[in-house]
């Protein structure tokens, strides 16, 4: 039995099997508009504006969206002799990053967080299954079977089609696969037939082997060769615990034959068995190792490791994918796409923790927009719903727009001075009347707290309690005068989907809210609605767009037969994640307003209205 006593942690990926190349970079990219009721159209994009760092380095995606739990592969999908960026982030979609770069300079540039809109359900895996030399696709079949997706198309210009919903034995039964475990193939001794390896709970690997060599229009089945490939058994840092799983095949020492990599939930580290026997006679029953071995990785477990020769020098680079396992998960919210290069000296060096440069508080971003320092242009905060690496409280991230009317160019600029508490949600807007924006921080409790800014640009608390919601959590206020009488209205989102609505009953320079009861009764989202208020039509008054959990983003007009009654006008055309926290604004100038958007992730998203 191979034995560890250190841990790793949960992920979920492999590497492609298939040549591969590249460097980072981005360029702007949009995804197809779509349009609304009314003719308007939403079109996405990553790199709409510059967006800098506090210490001045530009995002080169700022408006991703974020990663929680990358699953990572490079495979050159379009034939041109480079690696290509496949990731997968949200359950039944895959990211895709052009290499758009030359070689010795790869630049990654974002395509679509849906490519082809194949269903890959918990995971997927690109892998050459019918030897013709381009690469296929196998992906989960809810729940824990194998989905094969033949590629009939060319190296260059690939189509996939669904083969079969799962692969079979040799006599029909579906192979399973559990959905926490991330299965690999490869040819393990260079008989080319593929051997098909599945990692279980229980830490040891199941091997299959290609039952016959399969005509390219046939589905390959595969016959068991052992539950227990090598004798190999996973044990954890955590007593005997073994956990979910990915394994990855790669010649890292370059000696002709696949050495194997595990990540698994109890295991804070990344693990090699060097494969010490040959291509035809492999041997894989060394001790594993953390890896790299001169410097392991170490996150909060379960990694997904994949490699490729970013850069063309002629060697593999390793990329990891932390998906958080039994070491604090939160602490890898946001660092959580390792990078390390591999030097001449065939060392493994760290270079990044975050290999797809994007804005990326951690979890659950939460987007508020107004001018903090009285130059004319709109500001950014970005809260989060906990610190990564203190894990005590929430943050609320300042970025400063420092560039023109209708070009704007925003730099963090530091933290908010706040007391610790966690789920922070802001909202901005001028209560006191002084032409500063003043901040509403809503936190998990329910309770709304009133900070005035200051002429330094930083905010000083009046009243902590300022609004409370009764039999409620996570506050999420909007402001905005919706009875035209001078002042700003409030509405407040809560957990349970439903929103709150108050009235201004104080003056512009002294406010004060008084809830009205039967306004918005009829909205309901279903959990976390997170309001915001904003002139979408351009009709003069206020609409209402809700984000939500799990429904995307809900749009309610305003109406002429009162101050707080909206109609519902049905869901936004625009591809919302989980957790959906909208913010309107004209950033780009144009006259109408677009689409800032946090989620689940930690990021924002950038959408244009056309």
């Amino acid at each position: 039995m191979l034995d560890r006593h250190r841990s790793l942690l949960p992920i979920t990926l492999l590497v492609a099997v298939l040549a591969i190349a590249g460097c980072s970079g981005s360029r702007s990219v949009q995804q197809p508009a779509e349009d609304d009721a009314a003719g308007d159209r939403f079109v996405r994009d990553v790199t709409p504006f510059a967006v800098r760092t506090a210490d001045g380095t530009p995002y080169d995606h700022p408006f991703l969206g974020g990663l929680n739990v990358p699953r990572p592969q490079f495979v050159d999908i379009d034939g041109d002799g480079d690696a290509d960026l496949f990731v997968q982030e949200r359950t039944d979609e895959v990211m895709f990053f052009e290499n758009t770069g030359s070689p010795g300079a790869p630049e990654l540039t974002w395509r679509t967080d849906r490519y082809r809109d194949l269903s890959v359900g918990e995971w997927f895996r690109f892998a050459d299954m019918d030897q013709d030399g381009d690469p296929d696709l196998l992906a989960e079949e809810p729940f824990s079977h194998i989905r094969y997706y033949r590629n009939t198309g060319t190296a260059a210009q690939p189509r996939f089609e669904l083969a079969t919903d799962t692969l079979r034995t040799a006599t029909g039964e579906p192979i399973f696969s559990d959905r926490q475990n991330i299965p690999n193939v490869t040819d393990i001794d260079c008989d080319d037939r593929l051997d098909l390896f599945i990692g279980r709970l229980d830490g040891t690997v199941m091997r299959y082997e290609a039952a016959e060599e399969a005509a390219a229009s046939d589905v390959p089945r595969f016959e068991l060769v052992t539950e227990r490939f090598e004798d190999i058994e996973i044990v954890g840092q955590i007593g005997t615990m073994h956990g979910a799983n990915t394994l990855t095949f790669a010649d890292v020492d370059s000696d002709g034959d696949q050495d194997l990599f595990w990540g698994d939930f109890f295991e804070p580290s990344l693990l090699l068995i060097e494969n010490t026997g040959s291509c035809e006679s492999p041997q894989l029953q060394s001790e594993p190792r953390p890896f790299p071995l001169s410097d392991p990785i170490s996150t909060s477990g379960y990694n997904a490791p994949t490699l490729a020769d970013w850069g063309q020098d002629g060697d593999l680079d390793l990329f990891v994918g932390v998906l958080g396992g039994a070491y604090s998960a939160n602490t890898t919210l946001a660092d959580n796409f390792h990078f390390y290069e591999r030097s001449a000296d065939g060392a493994f060096r760290h270079q990044t923790a975050r290999f797809v440069h994007s804005i990326d508080v951690g979890s659950e971003s939460i987007p508020a927009a107004g001018d903090l320092d009285g130059d004319g242009d709109t500001d950014l905060l970005l809260a989060n719903k906990i610190d990564p690496d203190s894990t005590s409280t929430s943050l609320v991230y300042r970025f400063e727009n420092q560039g023109a009317p209708g070009q704007p160019d925003f730099q963090q600029t530091g933290l908010l001075d706040l007391p610790e508490g966690y789920h922070y949600a802001p909202a901005l807007g001028d209560l006191n009347g002084d032409g500063r924006a003043d901040l509403l921080l809503g936190t998990w409790k329910g309770d709304i707290a009133y900070y005035r800014s200051t002429a330094d640009g930083g905010f000083e608390a009046v009243n902590r309690q300022f609004v409370s919601l009764s039999r409620a959590s996570n506050s999420t206020p909007t402001l905005g005068d919706l009875d035209g009488d001078g002042d700003l209205d409030l509405v407040v989102g809560e957990a349970g989907g439903t929103l709150h609505a108050f009235r201004n009953t104080g003056t512009p320079q002294e406010p004060q809210f008084t809830r009205v009861p039967e306004a918005l009764s009829d909205v309901d989202v279903g959990h976390r609605s997170a309001p915001h208020l904003g002139d979408l039509d351009g009709d003069g008054r206020l609409d209402l767009v809700v984000g939500s959990r799990d429904q995307g983003l809900a749009l309610y007009r305003s109406t002429a037969s009162s101050p707080f009654a909206f109609a519902p006008a049905g869901a936004l055309p625009v591809d919302a994640p989980r957790l959906a926290t909208p913010v309107l604004g004209d950033w780009d100038g144009d006259g109408d307003a677009d689409l800032m958007i946090g989620s689940t992730s930690g990021g924002l998203r950038y959408v244009e209205r056309r």
